[in-house]
């Protein structure tokens, strides 16, 4: 009994630092901060596992495709689909591996809200990925940065960039350098098709092909 005890303790806190390096590397955008230590802490467990017989290569396979899908995220302008994705299939696959059951679920958001409470305290010492950014609005109203209710997009009005995912007839485009989600006006718009601003509703920008 205690033998099973301490090994549910080394595995909650195997997933604590696991929880913590992917959000410390969507936080700062993949610079390293924490990674190696993140993959140190995922083959242990792992590794343990699978020698102890717990789980199959389709577990192991599951959580490597979700930290894949998390890498491509952090490194291509895309809307945050493949992250959202690749934290789904990470959950999935680290819940079989701790035999699929109501503990199993238990155990892992109590490490989950540890981990998030960790990265609460030292996520003002780290930089901000543009993924970040995506998920957490940084231009936040305040009568010292000259905000009153919402971001004023209208500077981009009849710019021209280019469409960095296709159109449908949501997406990313890019003008000068920043990177904005934007509405196609109707009709669909290829990957690398040039665009123009036409309107600005509010937080919504409005792009036609050109």
């Amino acid at each position: 009994m205690d033998l099973i005890i301490d090994s549910q303790i080394v595995q909650s806190l195997l997933l604590i630092v696991i929880f913590l390096a992917i959000l410390v590397e969507i936080k700062t955008g993949g610079t390293g901060i924490g990674a190696l230590l993140g993959l140190i802490a995922a083959g242990v467990f792992w590794g343990s596992s699978y020698v102890k017989g717990l789980v199959s290569f389709y577990h192991i396979a599951i959580f490597i495709l979700g930290v894949i899908f998390i890498i491509i995220e952090i490194l291509t302008p895309t809307i945050g689909l493949l992250a959202g994705i690749g934290v789904v299939a990470i959950l999935y696959s680290l819940i079989l591996a701790m035999g699929g059951d109501i503990n199993a679920i238990f155990m892992m958001a109590i490490s989950l809200i540890v981990s998030i409470i960790i990265f609460a305290i030292i996520i003002k010492k780290l930089p901000s990925s543009k993924l970040w950014k995506k998920i957490i609005l940084t231009n936040t109203s305040s009568s010292e940065q000259g905000f009153v209710s919402s971001v004023d997009y209208s500077r981009y009005l009849h710019k021209e960039g280019i469409a960095l995912t296709e159109l449908r007839p949501s997406g990313s485009v890019k003008i000068d350098d920043d990177v904005l989600d934007v509405i196609s006006e109707g009709s669909y718009i290829s990957k690398g098709e040039k665009i123009r601003v036409v309107k600005i509703e509010g937080m919504r920008i409005i792009v036609r092909k050109i």
